[in-house]
């Protein structure tokens, strides 16, 4: 590997200078951001192609391990279906088509087709679908789709009795839509040049785009707007949040519409989160309470003042979310590290939170359509347990499987998932998911990959992945780094990993990295760490900490070069980043990020083997982040190991799409562990 014959290509350096609270900044490869200068589209396409030799000797380990990873996908399969009014819903997939074909039946009715996915993807490199929005009376659709990766959806409404399209494509769209009661048309949310969906539009499903009523505008670049609908129908919610403050609004979803209604102004650090039953609003906010706490209220009379406490704070337990239906109601809150299912009449006499059957997973609440049935349906997985979808009887609280993903020539009990702590540098106790095979003798001599992520207060799910099987089927462990950032133990975990208190989760992910090796699991030289969008922050840290961690590191659309892209508020997503690491136009922040910004502290030195991957269109990491970080890091090191750079140039922040060409992907990466750690 060290006596490769091929020379990577070489960035010119054009020096930028930028000059704040008295620092001036040199960056020589400010350029790369120039998208539309030939000489940087060149660069990429250099880049990629530098990357392609030096992997080409891997060519028959993808293929093989990209049909390993195929074979077990059922590709003629359905979806468990969903009933809705009169109708059942679910989706299939059939032999060698890469996107799902959505259908409905009559009970023991012929099948109707609503959405072919893969008709409408034919002719697109890439294309991703967002949501897909019946209209109350179940004769139209509307469907968002994104063509390139730059998450600026259009809006398309099909006749799904007569397959026609109705009316005229919406585009500059977040993706999301709900329908007025009488199904003459719908509010969704519009984009803006930083991709923030700041303005909520009507739009009669009979007239273009520029008839569209405005409804709401948000002028505070901090705040993004999301829609929903009660269950019920009655009311559609327009919630506008940043980081640490959110806002509520509501309409009755009868036409014409009237003007939006706010529920209570905002208040800086306060959140809330409302929803609503009959006339009845129910409100999850952190007021006087970190971890949450449920408020119930009345359309008629929603301010703060009329709220009564209906689920008390928790500093145990985060609350996550609250879904209502007729009798009852569930909420979900994570406790230890892991989500619980609580479900309960509205006098809260008659509870109960709901047992799973195994010591580590994830759920999710699946698509619970009518108000008034008799099962909540959640979906459900584990390390080792394939999705699976499960009623829970709202009369006895019986959990029933109603279907497990199949998975083809998986045997579950050829591996084992544990659960570890780490110690961290300042005595935190960090949750370490380990998953392996059975028979994984620890004596340092086998290769591991260890995840990581923290941020946002996003909690990384113990969740199933067909894919991981064929590392482990080689020897590796798999550990997933539950770290301070994150939510797993609430907002103070989040807290505990953000701001001026960030570097914990670079430490904490060094922690694990050595466990990991002082256990046995592995050694440095078998290690390979992974981590992307903000874990690409981490990845990019951790290696300019401790270069000497592992052998090698992949960085998924990596943010790396914090303090150009905070300084830069005219990016997609800058100016409410300032809540989750601060603005670096004030000092503080300033130079605690300088302190562990990738790209400017990269420094003469020894690195580990970098695989750094973009997206050419990704307006949430911006191409030029890795593209710029991978130049500085060959040009400074002190070492012959490689730094490769691959850019998509067709899509964005999440890669390629097609469940087979997704696969690609994943054998390229997987191909390159493998080979780093032979």
């Amino acid at each position: 590997m060290n006596t490769m014959p091929l020379s990577p290509p070489t960035a010119a350096k054009k020096s930028h200078l930028t000059t704040i609270h008295g620092i001036t900044i040199t960056d020589d490869y400010f350029w790369l951001r120039e998208r539309e200068n030939p000489e940087v589209l060149d660069h990429l396409h250099a880049e990629n192609a530098y990357t392609q030799q030096v992997m080409a000797h891997t060519q028959e380990l993808q293929e093989e391990l990209y049909k390993e990873m195929r074979a077990k996908i059922k590709e003629t399969d359905m979806t468990f279906p969903d009933k809705m009014g009169d109708y059942y819903y679910y989706s299939r997939t059939e032999e060698g088509q890469q996107y799902p074909i959505y259908c409905r039946h009559y009970e023991n009715g012929e099948e109707e087709i609503i959405l072919d996915v893969n008709q409408l993807a034919a002719e697109h490199a890439y294309f991703s679908l967002g949501t897909l929005k019946l209209s109350p009376c179940q004769t139209f659709l509307a469907y968002s789709y994104d063509v390139d990766g730059s998450e600026y959806f259009r809006i398309s409404v099909k006749n799904v009795q007569s397959g026609e399209i109705v009316g005229h494509t919406i585009t500059d769209t977040h993706g999301t839509a709900e329908w007025l009661s009488d199904s003459s048309g719908f509010i969704y949310t519009r984009l803006d040049e930083q991709f923030r969906p700041y303005k909520v539009f009507y739009h009669d499903i009979m007239q273009p785009q520029e008839k569209d009523s405005l409804l709401f505008h948000d002028k505070d670049d901090a705040f993004f707007i999301d829609i929903h609908k009660s269950k019920d129908g009655k009311y559609i919610f327009v919630q506008t949040a940043s980081s640490t403050t959110s806002e509520a609004w509501f309409v009755s979803s009868q036409a014409p519409l009237g003007e939006l209604q706010c529920i209570e102004p905002r208040n800086h650090g306060r959140e809330y989160y409302a929803d609503s039953k009959d006339d009845i609003l129910f409100i999850m906010t952190n007021d006087n309470a970190k971890n949450f706490k449920i408020m119930q209220t009345t359309i008629e009379n929603p301010s703060i003042n009329s709220w009564q406490e209906i689920w008390a704070h928790n500093e145990n337990q985060r609350l996550q979310w609250i879904e209502l239906f007729d009798k009852k109601m569930v909420i979900c809150y994570r406790r230890g590290g892991l989500q619980r299912l609580y479900i309960t009449d509205y006098s809260f006499h008659n509870g109960m939170e709901i047992p799973m059957p195994e010591q580590t997973f994830s759920l999710s609440g699946g698509r619970n359509f009518q108000p008034d049935a008799a099962f909540y349906r959640f979906n459900y997985t584990s390390p080792i347990t394939p999705a699976s979808v499960i009623d829970i009887s709202f009369d006895d609280y019986t959990l029933h499987t109603r279907k497990t993903t199949e998975v083809q020539g998986y045997s579950p009990e050829q591996y084992c998932v544990e659960s570890h702590t780490v110690m961290a540098a300042d005595g935190t106790e960090i949750p370490l998911t380990i998953l392996m095979k059975k028979d994984f003798v620890r004596d340092g001599s086998h290769p591991c990959l260890l995840y990581g992520y923290g941020s946002y207060g996003i909690s990384m799910p113990d969740r199933f992945s067909s894919n991981i099987f064929s590392l482990l089927d080689r020897g590796f462990c798999y550990a997933l780094a539950h770290i301070r950032g994150g939510g797993e133990h609430g907002e103070k975990w989040h807290d505990q990993g953000k701001m001026l208190e960030k570097i914990n989760t670079f430490t904490d992910f060094i922690a694990c990295g050595d466990y990991l090796t002082k256990n046995l699991f592995t050694q440095t030289q078998k290690m390979v760490i992974e981590g992307g969008s903000a874990g690409g922050l981490l990845m990019g840290a951790v290696t300019n900490l401790r270069p000497d961690l592992c052998k090698a590191v992949i960085a998924h659309v990596p943010f790396v070069d914090v303090i150009n892209t905070m300084l830069d508020p005219t990016l997609p997503l800058t100016v409410t980043e300032y809540e989750e690491w601060g603005n670096p136009n004030e000092k503080q922040y300033f130079d605690y990020m300088m302190s562990y910004s990738p790209y400017d502290n990269v420094t003469e030195k020894e690195y580990p083997n970098i695989l750094a991957i973009g997206g050419l269109n990704d307006p949430r990491v911006s191409y030029w982040e890795p593209a710029k970080w991978v130049a500085k890091i060959r040009e400074k090191k002190t070492d012959s190991n490689i730094v490769l750079l691959k850019t998509n140039m067709d899509s964005g922040h999440f890669g390629t799409t097609g469940r087979f060409n997704y696969l690609k992907e994943i054998a390229f990466d997987y191909a390159y562990m493998i080979w780093m750690t032979q």
